[in-house]
């Protein structure tokens, strides 16, 4: 176990694994951490089994209880329970009491009064049970008497930022615990409040001690970790909520916390996170590499006197909770690593990477660039058509396997290109942001470059042309149209002059080129010739692949029309596009059936129907979204993809069945 110069603690929610969180907890033990503080995350899960699981699994580090409240939690279950919890762990235990969210307390149909009388009685009634002594809260009855026993010393922490509790704070608490999301100079004239108000009565400053949530997001650069904060749900809700006061204290004007909070309650996070100055992020929030988070809570040391730091991650995963523990140990230790070959200089601060070491190379670091950019959740877009219409030349007993495979790799290089065409010219549009709900930033987060990205694309483009060759040298001119179709439909969907996704014309041609034509391509490059009957086989493949293109537009109205660019969504309107939305994935079972009943597809076609729970959970989605909490929809491409995917497997499967059958 190491020993740190310095006191310094963890923060979690009471979220996830017990297991993982109480392993967690176990680490920052080893590492010399003073304490590990769960606080009340309502509608989540309940802190006090999380630090009884703790409890269990460690013998040193602290355990803080904060903040609770006594109106979820009355003065006497909580004493009750932190008896028992000292049981568990004798000595280590602290209490901390704070107000409860009006919010979350009126959902809960509890009322709320006035919360400084309230929990300054319940401090006085806790600490009368903890003592066995006999508690009268009813006249018309007997008092009640404790009946567990009582246990060591409980120091009741003050967890609330009103002037009022911060007098009770001084008054009658051990110490004061400062909320996630608290700027620096609000801290700072917080607990010179304190000490003054105490002064007053007669206590010492070192009476009471001082401790704060401070809220950290790790990356590999501190320009990364405020991108990556603007995206997450939980930064905007907590910016969102800032009150007027610990805005004002920190110099910034709350009309920009009431747009924000507009935003957030509308469910549109892109253009909350766009709201989201980085002066404002670096106010309340931790954000950058290992070192300058660790610099961060020093400041918060030395310039605001937090006697112990409580770093808590934002994302409690794996890695972000490492980073926490790295930056928790170099805070405490007085010293960051320098770069090797240096000398160790204490109060030095260096940008040090989250997780060096396992990122790797320069070369893997531009892979996974490359790989984010293509977007390979969407290939199956691509390679469904193709594997239909080599399904239809297999039950024909016509399958030329190189021929298809040459076919299967020239639509995949036709999508490579355009998905990563249509990227660059997003983000040089400036419809791409770093709040954008995309499942690729890799150019806005600097992964690759612009010029990395028009390699990849032409990477893309020339692996089909070759394929294209070696199918023209089989199949004759036909190849070279088909070719010329895709990559001229691929390449201008967002690049100029054509861009015709803008001009409202995305989704008619996006359907005819991923559904009839790469249908009927791939099939003609297998067999030769082309059959009718596969119009009418192409139908649910287009309009499935169609819809997953609809969703992204739909989910973009407001971003596209604020660009000045007319996509169909935005012509018809958000609940119109809602229900083209719908109309286009059902549309893709409808046609099955007919297909079935035509006898242009077997049978077993009908194994689709399998896909429909997803269809249902999609639905579901696509119905709040139209009611305007467009977070349900905000990777609604990424869902139509998977729908896509479920249900175009099913169907080669009941195209490969059905012929054998046959």
């Amino acid at each position: 176990m190491t020993d740190l110069a310095r006191p310094v603690g963890l923060g979690l929610a009471a979220r996830g694994d017990v297991k993982d969180v109480a392993g967690w907890a176990r680490r920052a033990e080893d590492l010399g951490l003073d304490s590990v503080w769960v606080h009340d995350s309502y509608f989540e899960r309940d802190p006090i089994t999380y630090l009884t699981a703790i409890g269990q699994m460690t013998r040193r580090i602290g355990l803080g209880a904060g903040a609770l409240n006594p109106y979820t939690r009355h003065p006497v279950v909580l004493a009750m329970t932190m008896s028992a919890l000292d049981d568990l762990a004798p000595r280590r235990c602290t209490l901390a009491l704070g107000s409860g969210l009006p919010l979350r307390l009126s959902q809960m149909a509890i009322p709320y009064d006035d919360t400084v009388a309230r929990v300054s009685e319940s401090i006085d009634q806790i600490r009368t049970l903890w003592r066995g002594e006999p508690l009268k809260l009813n006249d018309k009855v007997p008092p009640l008497q404790p009946m567990f026993q009582p246990p060591h010393r409980i120091p009741i922490y003050i967890a609330a930022y009103r002037t009022a509790f911060l007098d009770l704070c001084a008054q009658k608490a051990d110490g004061y615990l400062g909320r996630p999301a608290e700027s620096l100079p609000a801290y700072q004239k917080m607990r010179g409040r304190v000490l003054e108000r105490a002064a007053a009565q007669g206590r010492a400053a070192g009476e009471i001690d001082f401790r704060g949530y401070l809220l950290c997001l790790f990356d590999d650069s501190r320009r990364e970790a405020l991108n990556r904060a603007k995206r997450e749900p939980f930064v905007i809700y907590m910016i969102s909520v800032l009150s007027d006061i610990s805005l004002k204290r920190a110099g910034f004007d709350p009309q920009l916390r009431t747009q924000i909070a507009t935003a957030w309650r509308a469910e549109d996070y892109h253009r909350a996170g766009e709201l989201i100055p980085d002066e404002l992020l670096d106010a309340f929030i931790l954000c950058g590499t290992v070192d300058e988070v660790a610099a961060r809570a020093n400041a918060y040391h030395d310039d605001a006197g937090m006697d112990v730091p409580l770093l808590q991650p934002i994302l409690q995963e794996e890695a972000q909770v490492n980073a926490v523990l790295d930056a928790a140990v170099l805070y405490g230790t007085r010293v960051t690593l320098p770069p090797s070959g240096e000398s160790v200089t204490v109060g030095a601060t260096y940008s040090r990477p989250m997780a060096e070491g396992s990122v790797g190379t320069t070369i893997a670091r531009r892979a996974r660039g490359a790989w984010e950019v293509v977007r390979p959740f969407s290939f199956t877009a691509s390679l469904l058509p193709v594997s239909v219409g080599g399904a239809i030349a297999l039950g024909q007993g016509r399958m030329h396997w190189p021929l298809f495979v040459a076919a299967l790799l020239g639509g995949l290089g036709l999508h490579i290109g355009t998905n990563v065409i249509n990227e660059i010219y997003d983000v040089r549009h400036g419809i791409d942001s770093i709040t954008s709900p995309r499942m690729s930033m890799a150019i806005l987060k600097g992964r690759i470059s612009e010029r990395g990205a028009f390699l990849v694309a032409w990477s893309g483009f020339i692996l089909a042309l070759v394929m294209g060759i070696f199918l023209t040298l089989h199949r004759g001119w036909p190849i070279v149209l088909l070719g010329l179709v895709g990559f001229i439909g691929g390449y201008f969907y967002t690049a100029p002059p054509f861009q015709y996704k803008y001009r409202a014309l995305g989704l008619p041609l996006v359907f005819v080129l991923m559904g009839p034509v790469m249908v009927g391509g791939a099939y003609y490059a297998v067999t030769g010739t082309f059959d009718a009957n596969l119009l009418v086989v192409s139908l649910p493949v287009g309009l499935l692949v169609t819809a997953i293109l609809h969703g992204n537009e739909w989910r973009d109205v407001a971003e596209d029309t604020r660009h000045g660019f007319t996509t169909f969504s935005a012509q018809v309107g958000r609940d119109a596009a809602h229900w083209v939305y719908v109309m286009l994935v059902l549309g893709a079972y409808v046609a099955v059936g007919l297909a079935v009943m035509v006898g242009a597809l077997p049978k077993l076609a009908l194994l689709t129907l399998l896909s429909l729970p997803l269809l249902a959970w999609i639905l579901r989605d696509a119905e709040r979204g139209a009611e305007g909490h467009l977070r349900a929809i905000a990777m609604i491409d990424l869902m139509t993809a998977r729908l896509h995917s479920a249900f175009g497997v099913l169907l080669l499967v009941g195209l490969v069945a059905g012929s054998g059958l046959r």
